[in-house]
C-alpha cells in the first residue's frame, strides 16, 4: 500500500473513537501490550515524560516538547487527535514522522492488526513508540489519549507524571464525577515516579494523594508551588511573570500560545521543568525563553485560540468542554469586536446544553456539523441552542458556516470558530 491507501486502511478497518465515539474504546492495555511485545517493547528504549489531564494537555505536552527541543535535546512527541494530517500525531523536533515509517510500519504489521483487531489508536501509539525507539529520542512527551488507567499510552514507565487539571468530559467511559474522573487520570502515576498536579481542586486533590501515596510518588501542585503575575497581551503574546512566592523565576515571559488560559498551563509546565532540571536535565533559562516564544514554530501546534485573519479578526479554538469553553467565553470577552460571529459545531457525547449555556447571547451564530458519525446534525444544535436563546442559521457543512460568516462579517467583527476540535480542523 503506498501511503494514502495506508491512512485509508487504518481509517476505514479499524475502530475510530474521533469518528464513532465510545464503542471505540478498548477498555484494557491487551492490544498495546501485544503489539509492542512482537516490536521487541520500544516504549523501553527511550525515556519520557507522560502528560494527561481534561483540558490543557495538548498545550502543556507542547510546550514541554519546545522547551526540551529548544534545549538540545532529540525530542519525541505523541499527541491526538491530529487537525490536518495524520502525521501531526508522531513528531520528532517537531518533524512529523515520514509517510514511509507509515507505510512500512502497517505492511509490517498488518498480520498482527487483521489477527488482534486493535483500535485505530493502539496502533498509532504503537506506532509512535517504535519510530522513538528507532530514532533513539533523548525524550518523549507522551500525551494521553482518553482518561489515563487504561489508555493505550500507560504502559510506558516515564520520567514524570503530568495531571493538568480535571473537568467533566467523556462521562460516558470515564464517569460522571470529578472524583472518579481523577480516579481514571491518576492511573497514570506510578510507583516512585514523580507527579505534578495543574490545578488544586477540592474534589480530586484527595484522589491524587491518596494514588500517590499508595505509590510512594512524590507529587507536587503546581499552583500551590507557582504564580503569574504582571500578564497582558502584547500583540501576538501572552506576557506574564512567574513566581514561586515572592522570587521571580521568569520575568516577562512571552508565550505565542496567547489563550489567558495558558497562564495555567505555563505553571503546571515550568514546575516540571524544575523537576526534571533536578533529575539532571541540563535546561537553561534561555531555551525556555525561547522555547514558548515559539511554540507554534518549533512544535507545529494548531488551534489553541490561533488567529486566521484580520479584519475581521477570525480565531479558532478546539476548547470543546464546559471547562473549555468557560476559557474561550473569557477569551472573547478579552478581545475587542464590534459584532460577534459564532460558527458552532459538536458531536453527540459531549454536555451540549452544559456548553451552550455559557455561550454568549446576542452573537449571530452559524450552526453547523463536521463530517464524522459522532456528530451533532446541525438543525438539532440550532434547536438546543434556541431554547438557550442562541440563535441564528444552519449549514449542512462546516466550510458553507464559515463562508457565510466571512461574507457577513465587517471589518472590526469577531468571527470565533469551534465548538469541536473537527470544526477546526476542517477550517483548517
Amino acid at each position: 500500500m503506498n501511503y494514502k491507501q495506508t491512512i485509508d486502511y487504518l481509517y476505514s478497518r479499524l475502530p475510530m473513537f474521533t469518528r464513532v465515539g465510545a464503542v471505540a474504546f478498548k477498555k484494557d492495555l491487551h492490544n498495546t501490550v501485544v503489539m509492542c511485545e512482537q516490536l521487541g517493547h520500544p516504549q523501553n528504549k527511550f525515556k519520557s515524560i507522560h502528560v494527561g489531564g481534561t483540558n490543557g494537555k495538548g498545550s502543556t505536552s507542547h510546550m514541554l516538547a519546545a522547551i526540551f527541543q529548544q534545549a538540545g535535546y532529540k525530542t519525541g512527541l505523541y499527541t491526538s487527535p491530529h487537525l490536518k494530517d495524520f502525521r501531526e500525531r508522531i513528531r520528532i523536533n517537531g518533524a512529523m514522522i515520514p509517510e514511509t515509517f507509515v507505510t512500512d510500519f502497517v505492511n509490517r504489521q498488518k498480520e498482527l492488526i487483521e489477527e488482534i483487531s486493535p483500535s485505530f489508536f493502539e496502533v498509532t501509539v504503537a506506532m509512535a513508540f517504535a519510530y522513538f525507539a528507532e530514532e533513539k529520542v533523548d525524550i518523549a512527551i507522551i500525551e494521553v489519549g482518553l482518561g489515563g488507567r487504561l489508555d493505550s499510552t500507560n504502559i510506558i514507565t516515564p520520567e514524570l507524571a503530568v495531571i493538568t487539571n480535571i473537568s467533566l468530559d467523556h462521562t460516558n467511559i470515564l464517569g460522571n464525577t470529578l472524583t472518579a474522573i481523577a480516579t481514571e487520570k491518576a492511573g497514570i502515576i506510578k510507583a516512585g515516579i514523580p507527579v505534578v498536579i495543574g490545578e488544586t481542586q477540592t474534589e480530586t486533590a484527595p484522589v491524587f494523594l491518596a494514588k500517590a501515596a499508595e505509590t510512594n510518588s512524590p507529587l507536587v501542585f503546581a499552583d500551590q508551588e507557582l504564580s503569574t503575575l504582571n500578564n497582558s497581551r502584547e500583540n501576538e503574546y501572552l506576557v506574564s511573570s512567574v513566581y514561586k512566592g515572592k522570587t521571580a523565576l521568569y520575568e516577562a515571559l512571552r508565550l505565542d500560545l496567547s489563550g489567558i488560559y495558558q497562564l495555567k498551563n505555563i505553571l503546571t509546565v515550568l514546575q516540571s521543568i524544575a523537576i526534571l532540571k533536578n533529575k539532571g536535565y541540563t535546561i537553561s533559562d534561555e531555551a525556555v525563553y525561547t522555547a514558548l516564544k515559539n511554540v507554534k514554530a518549533l512544535t507545529g501546534l494548531q488551534g489553541r485560540w490561533q488567529k486566521l485573519g484580520e479584519h475581521p479578526l477570525i480565531i479558532c479554538d478546539t476548547g470543546h468542554n464546559m471547562a473549555g469553553i468557560k476559557e474561550v467565553v473569557q477569551n472573547i470577552k478579552d478581545t475587542s469586536f464590534q459584532t460577534l460571529h459564532m460558527v458552532i459545531g459538536m458531536v453527540k457525547d459531549k454536555d451540549i446544553s452544559g456548553v451552550l449555556a455559557l455561550l454568549p447571547a446576542g452573537a449571530s451564530y452559524y450552526f453547523c456539523q463536521p463530517q464524522l458519525e459522532r456528530a451533532l446534525p446541525a438543525h438539532e444544535l440550532a434547536s438546543q441552542a434556541a431554547a438557550q436563546q442562541l440563535y441564528g442559521s444552519i449549514f449542512n457543512t462546516v466550510s458553507a458556516a464559515f463562508s457565510a460568516a466571512k461574507k457577513n462579517a465587517g471589518d472590526d467583527d469577531l468571527i470565533f470558530v469551534g465548538g469541536s476540535t473537527f470544526v477546526v480542523a476542517e477550517v483548517l
